[in-house]
C-alpha cells in the first residue's frame, strides 16, 4: 500500500495498492521532489472515469511502468471533484498546450509546480501515433537529465503565457445583443434531427437549454423553445436515460444520444431536473413533469446519504466491464417479464435477438441490449390500440420487475463523497421541484441536505469545506461551493419562505464577497485569499460540463439584490458582465448560465412581495399560482402575518407592507414601478406578463 492508503477521495483509495508510489497532493510531496531533484508525474482524475480505470489497469498497476515512474518522477496522484482549483488550472495548461483535454489529465512539472508538458490519456506501449507510458518516462527523464535548461525555459513560458491570461481580460457591456448572438451560435450547432448541439460525443449541457427557454419567452421564439423540445425528448428516449432505474448517463458517445458513458452523476441529475422542471412550466406537458420527478426518484433512492446530504456519482463500470449494469439480453426480459409485457418491452424499447449494444473501442456487438424508446408513449398506445394510461400501468409494472432483478446484479461502485457545491445544485433542483409539483418529499430531502452541510461542512469561522466523507470534512471551500450552495438556499427560502435559509444565503455571499472578489478587476476568483495559490489564480465565466461559479453568482446577486432591495448586489453582477466583456463577445453561446443572469438583469423582471398568514389556505393558493406559469425572472418574498419582523430586517422596504382587509395581498414590482395592491390572484398574475 502507497501514501495514498489514509485518503478520503475514494478515487485516491482506488490507486492506493498500485506499486506507483503515490503521493496525495502536499508539501510532502514538492519537498521530496526537490531534495531528490525529480520533476514531478501529477495525474487528476476521478473515481467513475473509464478511461482513468483503464490507464490505471494497464500502467499505474504494472510493476515495470511503475518502477520508471517512481525511478524518474515524484507522483501526484489527484481527485479532480476534491480538487478543482488543481483540476481547472492544469486543465487550462492541457488544452492551451495541445488543443484539448479530458481525464485522466497527465501533467508534467518542475517542483515548483511549473508545467512543461501535458497530455490526457497514454497507452502502456506506444501505438497508433499515441506514444505510451514507457517511452514518455524514459523520453522525460532523459530531457531533465541532460537538456534542464531547455525543460525549464519550457516551464517559464507556460507559465508566462497563463499569468498573462490572468489580466488579459477587457471591459465591455453585454446587453440584448449579446443574447441574440449566443442564440444565434446555437441555432448554427443544433442538431435538428436529434437534438442537442454539435456533433459526438455530445453532452447534455441544461444550462443552453434553460438560456433558450428565457430567449423564447423574451422574444416569443417558437424556435427556441422547439430546440428546448426536441433536445429534451431525444435525451429521454434515448440510451443515455436509464429507462429502468431513472436518471442519465454522463454523455453520449454518438450524435443520437444511444451510445452512453454509463456513470452517473449528482450534478447531471441536478441540472437536468432543473431544466425538465422549467420546460414543464413553459409548456405544461407532463412527459417534463414526469422526467423530472424520476430523476427525483432515482436521486433519492440511490445517492442520498443517511446524513442528509447526496453522494457524488456512480461508476460506469461493474465486475470490469463499462455498463454491463444496465445492459439486457432479450431471453434475460422474456424470463422476468409475463409474455404480453416482454412482447412490450422489446417492441418499445428497440431489444434484438442479438443485441443493439456494441463496444465503443471497435465496435463488436456483445448480444446485449441498450434501453431507448423507440416511440413515444402517445405514439406507442395509437399502434397497440391502447389507452395510454393502461399502456402506462403495464410499462411501469414491468419496470419494477425489471428493477427488481437487476439489483440482484453486481452494482457500480459508488463515489460516496459529499460535495458542497454539487450538494447546492441538487438542492436548487428540489427545491424547484417542491414549488412546481407541490411535493413535501421534496422540501425534506433539500432541507435536511441543506442542514448536514451547515452543520457538519463549516469551519468554526462559518467558510465552507468541500468535501465530507467517511465523518471527516475537509478542503476549504471553493467559488462554486458558496456560489452553487447559495443558489439552493435561494430557491429553498422561495419554496418554504423560512427565514433561516435566507439569511444563511446572504451569510455565504458575503463571505464570497469578501474572500473570493476581485477589488481591482472585478470578478470572483476561483480560489479565496486564504487558498494555497498554484502559478496562477484563475477566474473563469465560461459554462462547460457544470455551469461557472461567476456565471451562478452572477444571478444569485440579482436575485438577492432585488429581494432585499440592495443595489450594491446587482451592481457586482454588472461588474461580472463588464470584467469577462471581451470574452462574451468572442463567443456568447459559450456563457449561457451568465445569459440567464444578464436576460434577469435586463428585464422584464419582477419583484413580487405577498403579505399574509404563511398557513392560511388563501395565502398558499396564491404562492401556488406563482409557482404554476413559467416566470423565471421574478423573486418572491413572504411577510407573514404572524411575525414580521426577521424578514423586514433583512428587506427594510417591506416594512410596510401588510394584507388588505385581512386577505393575503400581493406587491409586484417591475422596473422600478409598484402596481397596486392587490388581493385577486388573477389580477396579480396579470402584472406579470
Amino acid at each position: 500500500m502507497n501514501r495514498l492508503t489514509h485518503e478520503k477521495s475514494p478515487y485516491l483509495l482506488q490507486h492506493a495498492d498500485n506499486p506507483v508510489d503515490w503521493y496525495p497532493w502536499g508539501d510532502e510531496a514538492f519537498a521530496t521532489a526537490r531534495r531528490e531533484d525529480k520533476p514531478i508525474f501529477l495525474s487528476i482524475g476521478y473515481s467513475t472515469c473509464h478511461w482513468c480505470h483503464v490507464m490505471a489497469h494497464e500502467s499505474f498497476a504494472d510493476v515495470g511502468i511503475a518502477a520508471l515512474m517512481n525511478t524518474a518522477f515524484v507522483n501526484i496522484k489527484v481527485d479532480r471533484e476534491e480538487r478543482p482549483d488543481i483540476d481547472s488550472v492544469y486543465m487550462r495548461v492541457c488544452q492551451g498546450l495541445t488543443g484539448g483535454g479530458g481525464w485522466p489529465l497527465t501533467i508534467i512539472m518542475t517542483p515548483d509546480k511549473r508545467p512543461f508538458f501535458a497530455g490526457t490519456y497514454f497507452p502502456k506501449e506506444t501505438r497508433s501515433g499515441r506514444i505510451g507510458m514507457r517511452d514518455l518516462m524514459l523520453r522525460i527523464d532523459e530531457l531533465w537529465r541532460t537538456e534542464r535548461d531547455k525543460v525549464l525555459e519550457s516551464a517559464d513560458q507556460v507559465t508566462a503565457l497563463f499569468q498573462q491570461e490572468r489580466i488579459g481580460s477587457a471591459m465591455g457591456e453585454p446587453g440584448i445583443s449579446t443574447l441574440r448572438m449566443a442564440y444565434e451560435e446555437l441555432k448554427a450547432h443544433y442538431d435538428a434531427m436529434h437534438g442537442g448541439f454539435g456533433a459526438a460525443p455530445k453532452f447534455p449541457t441544461p444550462h443552453h437549454l434553460t438560456f433558450l427557454l428565457r430567449y423564447g419567452k423574451r422574444f416569443r421564439d417558437e424556435q427556441a423553445l422547439e430546440m428546448v423540445e426536441t433536445t429534451l425528448g431525444a435525451l429521454r428516449s434515448g440510451g443515455i436515460y436509464d429507462h429502468v432505474g431513472f436518471g442519465f448517463h454522463r454523455y453520449s458517445t454518438d450524435d443520437h444520444w444511444f451510445l452512453p458513458h454509463f456513470e452517473k452523476m449528482l450534478y447531471d441529475q441536478a441540472l437536468l431536473a432543473f431544466v425538465y422542471t422549467e420546460a414543464f412550466q413553459a409548456t405544461n406537458k407532463h412527459e417534463y413533469g414526469n422526467t423530472a420527478q424520476e430523476i427525483f426518484q432515482y436521486v433519492l433512492r440511490e445517492l442520498r446519504s443517511p446524513e442528509g446530504g447526496f453522494f457524488s456519482a456512480e461508476d460506469a463500470d461493474s465486475e470490469g466491464e463499462e455498463g454491463k449494469y444496465y445492459l439486457w439480453t432479450e431471453q434475460e426480459i422474456r424470463a422476468i417479464l409475463e409474455e404480453k409485457a416482454a412482447e412490450l418491452w422489446i417492441q418499445a424499447y428497440g431489444i434484438e435477438g442479438n443485441g443493439n449494444y456494441h463496444i465503443e473501442a471497435g465496435g463488436k456487438k456483445t448480444g446485449a441490449n441498450i434501453l431507448f424508446l423507440k416511440k413515444t408513449f402517445p405514439e406507442l398506445a395509437h399502434d397497440l390500440a391502447m389507452e395510454q394510461h393502461l399502456l402506462r400501468e403495464l410499462v411501469e409494472r414491468a419496470r419494477r420487475k425489471l428493477l427488481a432483478a437487476r439489483e440482484q446484479r453486481v452494482r457500480p461502485r459508488r463515489d460516496d463523497k459529499i460535495l458542497a457545491d454539487w450538494n447546492g445544485l441538487m438542492i436548487a433542483a428540489l427545491a424547484k421541484g417542491a414549488q412546481v409539483f407541490d411535493t413535501p418529499l421534496y422540501v425534506q430531502a433539500a432541507s435536511q441536505a441543506v442542514d448536514f452541510i451547515l452543520a457538519h461542512m463549516r469551519t468554526p469561522e462559518s467558510a465552507l469545506l468541500h468535501r465530507y466523507r467517511d465523518g471527516q470534512a475537509a478542503i476549504s471551500g471553493f467559488l462554486d461551493d458558496y456560489a452553487f450552495l447559495i443558489w439552493g438556499l435561494i430557491e429553498l427560502y422561495e419554496t418554504t419562505f423560512d427565514i433561516r435559509f435566507l439569511t444563511a444565503a446572504l451569510d455565504l455571499n458575503t463571505y464570497l464577497l469578501n474572500h473570493f472578489w476581485d477589488d481591482k478587476a472585478g470578478g470572483f476568483f476561483f480560489i479565496s485569499d486564504t487558498h494555497e495559490e498554484l502559478f496562477v489564480r484563475t477566474k473563469e465565466l465560461s459554462d462547460g460540463a457544470l455551469p461557472s461559479g461567476n456565471s451562478v453568482a452572477a444571478l444569485n446577486l440579482v436575485r438577492l439584490g432585488r429581494m432585499l432591495g440592495n443595489p450594491a448586489f446587482e451592481e457586482k453582477a454588472t461588474r461580472i458582465g463588464q470584467t469577462f466583456g471581451l470574452q462574451l463577445e468572442r463567443m456568447p453561446s459559450a456563457f449561457t448560465q451568465f445569459l440567464s443572469a444578464l436576460d434577469f438583469t435586463l428585464g422584464a423582471s419582477f419583484e413580487v412581495v405577498i403579505a399574509g398568514s404563511s398557513p392560511n389556505a388563501d395565502t398558499k393558493a396564491m404562492i401556488q399560482a406563482l409557482r404554476k406559469p413559467f416566470i423565471p425572472n421574478k423573486t418572491v418574498l413572504l411577510i407573514p402575518a404572524e411575525d414580521a419582523s426577521e424578514i423586514t430586517l433583512l428587506a427594510p422596504f417591506t416594512k410596510h407592507m401588510r394584507g388588505l382587509s385581512g386577505k393575503p395581498t400581493a406587491y409586484v414590482c417591475t422596473g422600478h414601478t409598484c402596481q397596486e395592491p392587490t388581493t385577486d390572484i388573477a389580477r396579480m398574475l396579470s402584472f406579470l406578463t
